[in-house]
């Protein structure tokens, strides 16, 4: 019997204990999976604040005090070209739009149109505000049930439109969720083809895909028992399908191929084949899993609903991954033994673990390390350099499709009303105090109009301060910055524009401390691993290449518009906010995955041989393969995102498919090599103090 560690021995075990470990599993499976029907009603549409900012205090004195008319309320907005206010078809359809409000139980108040301030001068518009009797994650999912009813609430010439921030997230959300399963359609079969070639082989190909599937299944069932306690976005169970499928994938790739190296290539019986291949793989996919879920774990930083149960939800894929691939996996495969490589393409080596292309292609990187590593970091900081002027903002209207009702009747409003007025500022507080502000922010060059100050319960006092710009203009921040300076410090400045001001300030905080964060720890996670300082910081700081290559891109095509019109959206003139934090930790990811299995089988070449050039170019002619291919299979998964309708799932896909592109192909299969070929020895050079402090880790048997 050969001689294996824990993660070994835990595969040895679930090979020979197939029947109890598929048990275990189908009762994990069936006792989660359960509740996975459930969890898309029950994932919250909304979420996006900062839970810390005064904007959000502001809101909740509003629906206190002023019958639920905060920037969560519903706007429906009634117009015609040829009727206007008090005509009878203009009246008809603002009774039956009231009527449709006044139904339902997340609207609290019901505000008819009041002329000189929510009807137009010309009389062709007017606003019905609908008072929000639920939280933000109520009044989401009531925008869903009634924007379609108000729509039919038009007629004679007459439309109605349901718009403000409460319709736009339901809008936005409709509009990704419909975009990402086309997507996620297109994906499999493209997927399931790449993993054929990937693997050579149909049944070994179909593994990845199980994975998948079952921890897609637990991920659904565990984030729909989260909502019992939580709000849990709906962008929760589209990243955790994101990362399930990249992962399972990588996971798959990297324990078959050692396993098929295992067993027909050394020759063991089935069970010391798995032994054997997770003490090696197995150890790799463990140290990887956990830099994913430490990436990851930063996020949960930013004091935003919507951004911790995304992280969340990918979290729990990883970890349902990682112990299906630590378990499961290792018990199909001692079950199938030779059968992994069933309806295999003819020219498929079976046998092989080692790669002889990739071993020349290290042979040629060991010969050329100065030209190429210079090369190479040339040409990836200068697609990074255009990142020194990327500008950031929330997600404006353009996000959300032309035909959509919140857009209709956010542009319905703009036009009679002015630029500001969907994002009118809310300024509440004591009675007395905040007629001081009004007077106060009627002065500031930005504001365009500020409406009488309204009384409401408590002594408090309610004043719109409407802007004279878009509120997606970064004036409008510098506005509200400006009046929580000189107001009195008892008037709070809220409505839907300053919570989106708020969360973006936050994530500017937050954003360089989550990078610091995932750079250290991922650093000592490393360092753990590979018990060598120097290659643990080559792995970690190689990584900042490719992404900031990759947010270098993003700024041409989402910021300057470039590839606008190929691609088929309408520039905002920024990126998204969220994108910065959110993608970097996601891109560090899975570009530490490429990492770990490229040091690991560096690693135990070296810890074989302590040769620096049999780790080098044996470690890439272990692992060279696999990131080729898993990086493939993921290129081909985001790019598929990118051909989405609405903004950011385009975001999404072009900068995550651009950075593992970049990743793989320049750093991990080029730049990394060459810079262990530089560093020598050195790379693997491990001070006493520091064998001491920590555990002892080995990637060979």
């Amino acid at each position: 019997m050969t001689a294996v560690g824990p993660i070994g021995r835990l595969g040895r075990w679930s090979a020979r204990h197939v029947r109890a470990t598929v048990a275990i599993w189908i009762v994990a499976l069936v006792g989660l999976g359960i509740f996975a029907p459930a969890a898309e009603h029950a994932l919250s549409g909304a979420g996006w604040q900062d839970s810390t900012s005064e904007s959000v205090t502001a809101r909740d004195l509003v629906q206190e005090h002023f019958g639920g008319m905060s920037g969560s309320a519903l706007m429906v907005v009634v117009h015609s070209d040829t009727a206007t206010y008090g005509d009878p078809a203009f009246t008809a359809a603002v009774d039956r739009a009231s009527r449709l409000l006044d139904a339902s139980d997340a609207v609290s108040t019901v505000q008819a149109p009041q002329p000189g301030q929510t009807v137009s001068q010309d009389g062709h518009t007017a606003v019905i505000m609908g008072g929000s009797g639920k939280n933000t994650t109520g009044m989401v999912k009531a925008a869903d049930d009634l924007k379609a009813d108000l729509r039919k609430a038009g007629g004679d010439g007459v439309t109605v439109e349901l718009t403000g921030q409460s319709a736009m997230w339901s809008d936005f959300n409709e509009a990704n969720k419909t975009a990402m399963m086309k997507s996620e359609l297109l994906s499999w079969p493209v997927t399931l083809a790449i993993l054929v070639l990937a693997f050579g082989a149909l049944v070994a190909a179909t593994l990845p895909l199980m994975l998948t599937i079952i921890a897609l299944a637990m991920s659904a069932g565990s984030l729909y028992l989260a909502t019992q306690i939580t709000d849990v976005s709906i962008w929760a169970m589209n990243f955790a399908l994101m990362f399930a499928l990249a992962l399972g994938i990588d996971y798959a790739l990297f324990i078959v191929q050692r396993f098929r190296g295992a067993l027909m290539g050394s020759h063991l019986d089935r069970d010391e084949a798995v032994a054997v291949t997770m003490d090696t793989a197995g150890k790799a996919v463990l140290f990887s899993g956990l830099t994913v879920l430490i990436s990851l774990s930063a996020v949960l930083l930013v004091p935003s609903p919507a951004f911790r149960s995304m992280a969340l939800g990918i979290m729990l894929s990883v970890v349902f991954i990682l112990l299906a691939t630590l378990t499961l996996l290792p018990a199909v495969l001692g079950r199938l033994g030779g059968r992994v490589n069933k309806l295999s393409l003819p020219w498929v080596h079976e046998g092989e673990h080692r790669s002889p292309r990739f071993a020349r292609w290290g042979e040629f990187l060991w010969r050329r390390p100065g030209v190429l590593a210079v090369a190479t970091i040339a040409l990836l900081v200068l697609i990074a350099w255009p990142i020194l002027g990327l500008r950031t903002g929330m997600p404006s209207i353009k996000v959300v499709p032309e035909d959509d009702s919140s857009r209709v009747g956010y542009v319905q409003v703009q036009e009679a009303f002015g630029p500001g007025a969907p994002g009118a500022l809310q300024l509440v507080g004591p009675l007395a105090d905040v007629r001081e502000a009004a007077a106060t922010a009627a002065k500031d060059p930005a504001v365009g109009q500020v409406t009488q100050v309204q009384p409401g319960g408590g002594g408090m006092g309610l004043a719109q301060a409407v802007p004279g710009v878009d509120p997606s203009d970064p004036a409008l921040g510098d506005a509200i910055d400006r009046l929580r300076a000189e107001l009195p410090a008892n008037v709070l400045v809220g409505g839907g524009a300053a919570e989106n001001h708020d969360l973006e300030t936050a994530l500017g905080t937050y954003t360089p401390l989550a990078i610091g964060m995932i750079l250290v720890l991922g650093f000592l996670l490393l360092l753990v691993a590979l018990q060598a300082p120097l290659a643990a910081a080559i792995g970690v700081l190689t990584s900042l290449l490719a992404t900031g290559a990759a947010f270098g891109v993003a700024r041409l095509i989402f910021q300057e518009g470039h590839l606008s019109g190929l691609l088929g959206f309408e520039s905002q003139g920024f990126l998204d906010a969220w994108g910065p934090i959110f993608f970097f930790a996601m891109i560090f990811a899975i570009s530490m995955d490429y990492t770990v299995f490229l040091m690991s089988s560096a690693k135990e070449h070296w810890d074989r041989s302590h040769d620096a050039r049999e780790a080098m170019v044996g470690g890439l002619a272990h692992s060279g393969r696999v990131i080729l291919a898993a990086a493939g299979v993921m290129v081909a998964v985001f790019l598929t995102f990118a051909l989405s309708g609405p903004l950011p799932p385009k975001e999404m896909g072009i900068i995550l498919g651009v950075a593992v592109l970049l990743d793989a192909v320049l750093v991990r299969l080029l730049l990394v090599p060459v810079l262990l070929r530089l560093a020598g020895p050195a790379a693997w050079w491990q001070p006493r103090w520091l064998d001491r402090l920590l555990p002892d880790v080995r990637f060979g048997h």
